[in-house]
């Protein structure tokens, strides 16, 4: 059985830094796609970030030049780095993995998913 778990939210300023990890497991497939996902209250759930199996990465706008997303293949451990962090940046994060590599991108779904982890950002 597929299951992600994720770790690493809590509360920081604005301007601040977190790392944001999801470990892995029954989940080792030649071809992927990982990402991250988010959804704030009274929102709906966006994709922040993805990366593919051959290494390739996808952004939401929202966090581009801000969040870095990166795997360690070893642990099967995803992250996501975040900084410069905004209160718009608040939300539930999901780590989230699908056995494709043909549609990976934050604008597309995953076929399994972790129980999230809080992240928020005060002013």
């Amino acid at each position: 059985e597929v299951q992600l778990v994720e770790s690493g939210g809590g509360s920081v300023q604005s301007g601040g830094s977190l790392r944001l990890s999801c470990a892995a497991s029954g989940f080792t497939y030649s071809r992927y796609c990982l990402g991250w996902f988010r959804q704030a209250p009274g929102k709906e759930r966006e994709g922040v970030a993805t990366i593919a199996s051959d290494g390739s990465t996808s952004y939401a706008d929202s966090v581009k030049g801000r969040f870095t997303i990166s795997q360690d293949n070893p642990k099967n451990t995803l992250y996501l780095q975040m900084n410069s962090l905004k209160p718009e940046d608040t939300a539930m994060y999901y780590c989230a993995a699908s056995k494709r590599d043909y549609a990976c991108s934050p604008r597309y779904g995953m076929q399994y998913w972790g129980k999230g982890t809080q992240v928020t950002i005060s002013s």
